[in-house]
């Protein structure tokens, strides 16, 4: 091989390896282990009250305020990135994301792939019932009435594969969404809802006067954690560290209250 073709290959090589290193995710580039880098959390931006837009297009929500009060504190910049949620591993193991910070249980499963902060909050199923009612207070009271639960989740699919729900409980009742289903509540259709606790007191937090909740737990509980990339631990230490913080001095459970009206974090 000649000189000229030699250098020229090894020109070539330099020139590729530019052009891909400028390819990688902003958020690996600006975040990511970065002592002061922007942190880029991935989230599915029609999740409310987690994540979702605003009247505003906006993304706000209950992560959202976690997640900037969690970044001001660290001194750092914060972006949100809408991304396809089904894809939410691939996105952070990418580098296109940092954090995976949006009502996300933590399994073992997911465990194998992500680092997982510590629970910051329970996703439990529990009873919705109207305002005033009385009886209505754990599974086994609602042998006979009329039940609403949201088609395709969590509540729904754990009701489907109990006895008691098929055998002892008058109907149930499933709807396209929550916010169906609460309306037939608050109109006598249905004696109680069976669904997720965070959607359900947020939509009480704006009908106080119509319903409330009976806490106690359906079927089984989970958890939230905030996921980061396996190797990402100096991050996920960090924002560890100024969670414990805002739930010592009372910040996680003002945000809570805020979009709850209680607070349900850990």
């Amino acid at each position: 091989m000649n000189v000229k073709k030699f250098l020229a290959m090894g020109l070539a090589a330099v020139m590729a390896a530019a052009v891909l290193s400028g390819c990688g995710g902003n958020a690996v580039k600006d975040g990511g282990s970065s002592d002061k880098g922007k942190i880029v959390v991935g989230l599915d931006d029609n999740f409310p009250p987690m994540g979702f837009k605003d009247e505003n297009n906006e993304i706000v929500g209950f992560d959202i305020d976690l997640a900037k009060e969690a970044a001001k504190r660290m001194g750092r910049e914060v972006e949100f990135k809408a991304i396809d949620w089904s894809s939410k591993e691939a996105e952070l193991k990418s580098g296109r994301v940092d954090v995976l910070w949006n009502g996300l249980d933590i399994t073992e499963k997911r465990k194998e792939n992500m680092l997982f902060s510590d629970p910051y909050m329970d996703n439990r199923q529990i009873l919705f019932v109207k305002k005033g009612t009385t009886g209505i207070t754990d599974e086994k009271s609602l042998a006979g009435k009329v039940v609403g639960t949201q088609s395709a989740g969590t509540a729904e699919e754990y009701m489907d594969k109990s006895d008691f729900f098929k055998k002892q409980v008058k109907e149930v009742k499933k709807y396209p969404d929550y916010v169906a289903a609460f309306m037939d509540l608050e109109n006598g259709r249905v004696d109680a809802i069976v669904g997720d606790e965070i959607t359900g007191r947020y939509y009480m937090s704006k009908h106080p006067d119509t319903i409330e909740a009976v806490d106690t737990a359906i079927g089984e509980i989970s958890m939230f954690g905030i996921a980061f990339r396996k190797d990402d631990q100096k991050l996920r230490d960090e924002v560890q560290k100024v969670l414990n913080d805002m739930r010592e001095d009372g910040t996680m459970a003002k945000i809570s209250e805020k979009w709850f009206g209680k607070n349900i974090t850990k």
